[in-house]
């Protein structure tokens, strides 16, 4: 299965000249389903695909059909390969670099815009490389200014924008002001940084304007200017059937000139639904990449507009479609842009244009859920997978204890949201709430996010809302359980068959859990106690201790392993009666054996069968 982390470098092409190279990027083509390209001269490598001339001239055939290449190759090498292919940031693909021994993983090319500052971490993380980054953004802690507004589907308008660019490298001040769009991104910048958002600063360097107006900069500006368009604009359509998609453009760009509104912050086109075949309108919405929505009769009659006409309402059944429809589209917002009405000098047809400023941008994009596991906390301990998922996520949720643990994995511009224990409940409505926006959000979990995580609270969440499994797309990363860790710091007491139990009844009543403890003591399997103490809860661990001593000896192995992985890690090996002697909390994972269980040269083992005699 694909990891979905490295989805937006596809189609993504591998490149190895010798056998060394191609066992290094094997592997990695296997997670990205890249394609691994080797010279015919290298012996069959499985699932590989294999170029008959020069790799200059393979470069040359694969070169705009790809989104990133990634080469195991001397960097001289490659650059003098791709120089005479090399023609701008916005279309040239991302080029990676990857040593000969699979030591470093370099971003040679198409650092920002073409992703691969994020793909050389992605491939980093996977292949348990180092990533190098030598961008001006990263080196600063800023995210990068031409693809600021990439996460929220802002598009590019005119500007400066190496200018700006390089003013923000100087750590010159970078004047920001935000008209529209989300601000969220505001909110997670580093401590210092040279942004101001204040309207009168008289002598920025530089400044980005982020709004929904066209504007024109003087050639010779005192200082570079760029300028970002969220979209946030909804144009209503109204029109006579068989209007040509010239004539709906025409009048759509005329409105936007006579308004000063920037044509790159049209978030879609509306109308009523007996238009949804209408081809002028699907022919503009298709060459734009806009979204059409449409709306009954009966709910454009709900709104109420400005120039309502009975002539429209006696034709389509309501007063109102062009203004009605883009009120709609923009939840219910007030119109920007009244309805102007064209019609073509030499041809037929007729078009009736509004405009409503919805407050929430549209992305354009289709969200995301990493429920990621982040095992014990140590970063040796995390998959892979785990890492590039976290790594390549527009936000992070959790606890503010693994947000801090995972902290190496973080890149310059991600929103972090870190919530109280208590919160979990929050902390996945808020994942949703954001991926349903169009974000992509990792959703962490110590442990496994399945075993006492977030998986089970966000699907929950999800199916009360009646999630149709496809919109926001979920993707699962497990990782190790505290049992598992535990165990592994103890020796081996998992061995035979066991359970999980937690002792917090915030989401369980308490005898609900006196029963299991019960159960799985008559049963005599081996039990990981989660949750066994908070600073609140006291008695349960000493209840527990009490229920297993009426069925197990009194010198029942126990392991309490407390913080496993992590700087502070205890490891305990006692037993059932002086459980309670050693230092218990919420951080801490008690394993009590079974019947068979023992204590060897200070590690547990629990035999593999009931027969074996040690």
């Amino acid at each position: 299965m694909l990891n979905s982390s490295f989805e937006p470098f596809q189609p993504l092409a591998a490149i190895a000249t010798n056998q060394t190279a191609a066992r290094i990027l094997q592997p990695l083509c296997q997670t990205t389903e890249a394609t691994l390209w080797l010279p015919e001269s290298v012996e069959k490598t499985q699932n590989a695909q294999y170029y008959h001339s020069s790799l200059k001239k393979h470069l040359t055939s694969i070169w705009t059909s790809h989104k990133a290449i990634v080469f195991c190759l001397a960097a001289g090498a490659v650059v003098r390969l791709i120089a005479p292919l090399l023609a701008d940031k916005q279309n040239d693909p991302a080029i990676v670099v990857i040593d000969s021994l699979g030591r470093y993983v370099i971003s040679l090319c198409g650092g920002h815009q073409g992703g691969a500052d994020l793909l050389t971490q992605l491939i980093a993380d996977t292949i348990g490389a180092v990533p190098v980054v030598t961008g001006a953004a990263s080196s600063c802690k800023l995210p990068a200014i031409d693809t600021l507004g990439v996460p929220y589907g802002w598009r590019k308008g005119e500007g400066d924008w190496t200018g700006v660019m390089a003013a923000a490298a100087r750590g010159e001040t970078v004047q920001v002001i935000q008209e529209v769009g989300n601000t969220l991104w505001q909110e997670h910048l580093p401590e210092q940084h040279s942004f101001s958002f204040d309207f009168s600063e008289i002598k920025p360097q530089a400044r980005i304007w982020i709004s929904l107006t066209q504007r024109k900069f003087a050639p010779k500006s005192d200082f570079p200017k760029v300028q970002w368009h969220p979209r946030v604009l909804w144009v209503g359509i109204g029109c006579e059937r068989g209007t040509s998609r010239q004539l709906i453009e025409t009048a759509i760009n005329t409105t936007c000139q006579k308004y000063h509104l920037a044509k790159d912050a049209i978030a879609g086109i509306a109308s009523i639904d007996i238009k949804s075949d209408e081809t002028g309108i699907l022919e503009l919405c298709g060459n734009l990449s806009l979204p059409f929505k449409t709306f009954t009769a009966e709910q454009l009659r709900q709104v109420t507009v400005p120039t309502p006409s009975n002539v429209v309402a006696n034709e389509v059944g309501t007063p109102s479609v062009a203004e009605a429809a883009a009120i709609l589209a923009a939840n219910n917002q007030e119109l920007l842009v009244t309805k102007q009405i064209f019609k073509g000098d030499n041809e037929p047809g007729a078009v009736t244009v509004a405009i409503a400023q919805a407050e929430l941008e549209y992305t354009g994009r289709t969200g995301k859920l990493f429920l990621v596991g982040i095992g014990p906390g140590s970063l040796d301990q995390i998959t892979p997978a785990a890492k590039t998922a976290i790594t390549s996520a527009d936000a992070i949720i959790g606890y503010s204890l693994y947000t801090e643990l995972i902290e190496p994995l973080q890149r310059v511009g991600q929103i972090i949201e870190s919530l109280p224990i208590t919160q979990e409940k929050q902390r996945a409505r808020r994942a949703i709430e954001l991926a349903q926006w169009g974000l992509t959000v990792a959703v962490i979990s110590s442990g496994d996010c399945g075993i006492y995580g977030m998986a089970g609270l966000v699907l929950e969440a999800l199916q009360a809302d009646n999630w149709d499994g496809k919109t926001p797309q979920v993707q699962i990363f497990p990782g190790i359980s505290a049992l598992q860790a535990a165990a592994s710091r103890a020796g081996a007491p998992l061995m035979h068959d066991f359970c999980a139990i937690s002792l917090s009844d915030l989401l369980t009543p308490w005898e609900v859990i006196t029963k299991r403890l019960q159960a799985a003591a008559q049963g005599d399997f081996i039990v990981a106690i989660y949750n066994p103490r908070s600073q609140k809860r006291t008695q349960q661990i000493i209840t527990a201790r009490e229920i297993f001593l009426q069925h197990r000896p009194s010198n029942t192995p126990v392991a309490i392993v407390r913080e496993a992985y992590r700087d502070n890690e205890q490891v305990t090996l006692t037993t059932l009666e002086k459980m309670l002697e050693a230092p218990i909390d919420m951080l801490t994972t008690v394993i009590i054996g079974n019947n068979n269980t023992r204590n060897y040269a200070n590690w547990m083992i629990t035999p593999r069968g009931y027969s074996v005699n040690v």
